[in-house]
Order: structure tokens, then C-alpha cells, then sequence
């Protein structure tokens, strides 16, 4: 399949009126996800439009719309999910018949479907009524296992389709109350109504099959490229599987030339670490980037120096004192963030506070203890 063979949309062709995103408590993904799918279902009943037609460049699409192609890039999602676009690695964003039973692109349950369908069971088991509060998009994401940008995704989702409504508020978090409440056919579904395997877990059971079939330990893996080719999916969903195989110790990233190295192999159990190899580097350890040795780093400042509520110093200074750049003090900080021990706030007052003490993890592998003989007691025969 070639991009040759599908007409790419002008932006030309797209409505002159775009959202108004000043006048609406909706966020700016929602707000262009409608606008986009008003466009497509008048474009294609007017014959506007044609299936299997190519959207415009994301990076043109949200210059036209005046947002970022983050945004861009959400509502696009929220629009695959519901079956009317269907996005293919190195040709683009296809325009896809949402009454189509199948497809020729390899496609399961999103990550923020699973979410979307678990936040509906949450509202109906809960006995949400009308007009009630949700927990934040934060606990919501601990409760449901999923990182913060999934179940903010799929409350967007929600949002859209007339579940719950957000009222925004300065400096805080976004309050999300129940608007309308799901039918239980809806939300409620068993293993026979909804594919609950995603893409990415699929992905990552093919992974761990070529490496079986193709690598032994210590090897360097091919290309995140070649095996999206391989697998016939895009190099974003090879990461994700890729992510989720080095937090299991199958395999150990690194950046340049190092490339992705196997652990170990995926028929092979995990061999618990002996106390005597402890006093040594792993390569794990030795393979840390700078972010991460940060990371570490302020878990033991924060253990040592701060309780709960205390302010750390600006990121500006932290990066001044340890000498790296503010980039990597800010990841080192998003880390701690999603781990729960730091939180961020805006404004004249604002910066990033501990809201809890991260755990000592470290277990040596010797311990020397002086006793003063005084405690000592001698038994004699």
C-alpha cells in the first residue's frame, strides 16, 4: 500500500470556522474532536468528502486550527476509537467508514477504550447520581492502573459524548461531575462483549515471540523500525510494547549506538539477585541516563532534608547545584510526580511540593555493627 494511491484533503478545502475555545468550559481536544467530526460526517453525506482519503498534515491541521498538534493528535484518537479515521504508519490519516465491519489495518481496544469502558463502571457500581463530583483524573488513574494522560483522555471522551461535564478551575485540577448516567449494557460488559487484549499487549507478545525465535541473551535488537514493519504496526505502539518488556527485565535500553540489549529471554524465569552479588553494579544500574541518577538522588534529599508540605527549590537551581540541565531535573521531577511523592502548582505561589516520603529501597548486601563490649555478655562454661 503506497501514499501515492490516496488523495491528500488541502486545508483549503476545510471550514474557515474554527472553535471558539475562549467562550467554552470544554477543553481544546474536545472542542476540535467535534469540529473535526462535524466536518467529516457533512463532508462525506454531501459527498464532500470520500473514504479513504488522507486528512491534511497534523502540523497543518492545527496551524489552520490554531492549537498544538498535541491536541491535534487527541482528537484524531478519540475519532479512531469511534471508527471514523483510521491512522497507518508512513502514509497518514485515513478517512474510514464507521459502518465498516472490518478493516485492513491491524487495530484492537486501545489502552483508553479499556479506561473509558472501566470509568463507566465506576460511575454505575458507585451509584453516581446526576450532578455528583468524580474523583480527580489523578486518583481516578491510580484506582484504574492507567498513567495520567490515558484516563485524562478517556474523561475527555466521556466528556464528549455527554457523560460528565468539567468546570475548570484557576490553579487546581479540573473537577468532573456526572451528567448523565451510563446504561448498564454500556458499561458493564464481560469478556464476550468487549476485546479487552490491547494492541500494545498483543504487540508485546509478538515481541517476546521474535526474540525467542531470533536472539539469545546479550544480543542488540534490531531497529524499532524494522520490527513495526515487521509487525505491521506503528513505531509508537514497538515503543510501548518495547517500555513494558524493559520494566520486566526481558531487555535493557540505552541511547545511541547501544541500542536495546536482550536481558533475557522470555521462556526463562527471572533469577532472584543473590545477596552476595548485591555489593555489585547491575547493568541496569550502570545503565542508568542522568535523569534517573537524579531521580534517585532527590528521593534521598526528600528522605533526608524535607517532610510533607516542604517546597523544593526551583528546578533552575536544582539543575545549577547538580549540574545538569533543567530538562533533566523536569523528567527527574515527572517521575516523582507519577510515583505520588511531589506535586506541582502554578502561580505567584506555586512550585513543586512533597506530598509524600519515597520508601528506602536499597537493601545492602553487608552491614558492619560495632558493639560496645559493656553490652556484651560472657558466658563462661
Amino acid at each position: 500500500m503506497q501514499k501515492k494511491e490516496f488523495r491528500r484533503i488541502e486545508i483549503n478545502e476545510l471550514p474557515k470556522k474554527i472553535p471558539n475555545y475562549k467562550k467554552s468550559v470544554e477543553s481544546k481536544d474536545t472542542l476540535v474532536y467535534q469540529w473535526l467530526k462535524n466536518w467529516l460526517t457533512e463532508g462525506l453525506n454531501s459527498k464532500k468528502l470520500n473514504y479513504n482519503e488522507l486528512l491534511p498534515l497534523k502540523a497543518d491541521l492545527a496551524y489552520h486550527l490554531g492549537v498544538s498538534v498535541g491536541t491535534v493528535q487527541n482528537a484524531i484518537r478519540y475519532l479512531e476509537d469511534e471508527g471514523y479515521l483510521v491512522s497507518k504508519q508512513r502514509i497518514g490519516t485515513l478517512i474510514k467508514d464507521v459502518n465498516a465491519s472490518d478493516t485492513q489495518f491491524r487495530k484492537l481496544t486501545s489502552k483508553r477504550e479499556k479506561v473509558i469502558s472501566e470509568l463507566k463502571r465506576i460511575i454505575v457500581e458507585g451509584n453516581y447520581k446526576i450532578g455528583d463530583i468524580l474523583p480527580s483524573a489523578k486518583e481516578l488513574g491510580k484506582m484504574l492502573g492507567s498513567c495520567s494522560n490515558t484516563t485524562r483522555l478517556a474523561l475527555e471522551n466521556l466528556s464528549a459524548n455527554g457523560y460528565i461535564k468539567t468546570i475548570p478551575s484557576k490553579g487546581m485540577e479540573s473537577t468532573w461531575h456526572v451528567t448523565a448516567i451510563p446504561e448498564i449494557s454500556d458499561s458493564i460488559k464481560n469478556v464476550d462483549g468487549i476485546q479487552t487484549e490491547t494492541l500494545v499487549s498483543k504487540v508485546e507478545e509478538d515481541i517476546k515471540r521474535h526474540i525467542q525465535e531470533n536472539y539469545q541473551i546479550g544480543q542488540k535488537l534490531c531497529a524499532h523500525a524494522e520490527l513495526a514493519q515487521e509487525l505491521g504496526v506503528s513505531i509508537k505502539t514497538i515503543h510501548d510494547a518495547m517500555k513494558t518488556l524493559i520494566g520486566k527485565g526481558y531487555l535493557l535500553a540505552r541511547r545511541g549506538r547501544y541500542g536495546t540489549t536482550v536481558l533475557r529471554l522470555p521462556n526463562e524465569a527471572a533469577q532472584p539477585v543473590k545477596k552476595e552479588d548485591e555489593i555489585f553494579a547491575s547493568a541496569q544500574e550502570a545503565a542508568f541516563y542522568n535523569y534517573q541518577k537524579i531521580e534517585r538522588y532527590l528521593k534521598k534529599l526528600i528522605r533526608e532534608k524535607y517532610k510533607v508540605g516542604d517546597k523544593l527549590p526551583s528546578m533552575g537551581d536544582l539543575a545549577k547545584s547538580l549540574n545538569v540541565s533543567t530538562n533533566t531535573i523536569k523528567k527527574a521531577l515527572q517521575n516523582l510526580y507519577e510515583e505520588g511523592c511531589v506535586d506541582f502548582s502554578r502561580g505567584r505561589y506555586g512550585g513543586t511540593f512533597v506530598i509524600d516520603i519515597p520508601e528506602d529501597i536499597s537493601d545492602p548486601a553487608f552491614k558492619w555493627l560495632a558493639v560496645n563490649p559493656q553490652y556484651v555478655k560472657v558466658y563462661k562454661k
